[in-house]
């Protein structure tokens, strides 16, 4: 493939697949300008590890959520105020929750999406895997750990995440 076709299929594939990177980026940026700045490093990456894609091992969307991920959480790491994040507004849960518009969103959706925000990033990726409806062996791809491992994590995150609506409707917050 000559390097003018490399580069037509990886523009092809990835704007079929775009929406990922904006999730990834809306997931784990905390202003408007970092999630910018991480949706064009994850595409930087992307194209950086695009000649090492093999089709026949992995759909595209499963290894781009891959590295979609990596990048994100690699930044999230980096980054000294990593426990700290910006609680959600409009414009986060428009990008996440599709084309939906905000005011017509359920507040238990609202109030969900800002217990996931406060996930650690493995388990806000993986939250947002699950959401995405991916299979355990998809997501156990994408993050490198075991299906074991997936459903084990789901598993807690799911009861976490059910006993803090629960005690957000009891307080009324």
């Amino acid at each position: 493939m000559t390097s003018n076709q490399q580069h037509q299929r990886f523009t092809a594939l990835l704007h079929e697949h775009r929406k990922i990177i904006f999730k990834v980026a809306a997931s784990y940026g905390r202003s408007s300008a970092d999630r910018d700045d991480l949706a064009q490093e994850i595409a930087a990456q992307l194209w950086r590890s695009f000649g090492r894609y093999d089709a026949v091992r992995a759909k595209f969307s499963t290894w781009m959520y891959r590295i979609a991920l990596n990048v994100a959480i690699s930044q999230a790491r980096r980054r000294p105020e990593a426990g700290r994040f910006e609680p959600l507004d409009a414009h986060h849960l428009e990008t996440v929750g599709g084309d939906e518009p905000l005011d017509e969103m359920d507040e238990r959706l609202t109030t969900l999406h800002a217990f996931i925000a406060r996930l650690d990033p493995l388990n806000r990726a993986l939250i947002l895997l699950y959401l995405e409806d991916r299979s355990h062996a998809e997501m156990a791809a994408i993050l490198g750990i075991t299906r074991t491992n997936v459903a084990t994590k789901i598993a807690r995150i799911k009861q976490q995440l059910r006993g803090q609506m629960v005690a957000a409707e009891t307080t009324g917050a």
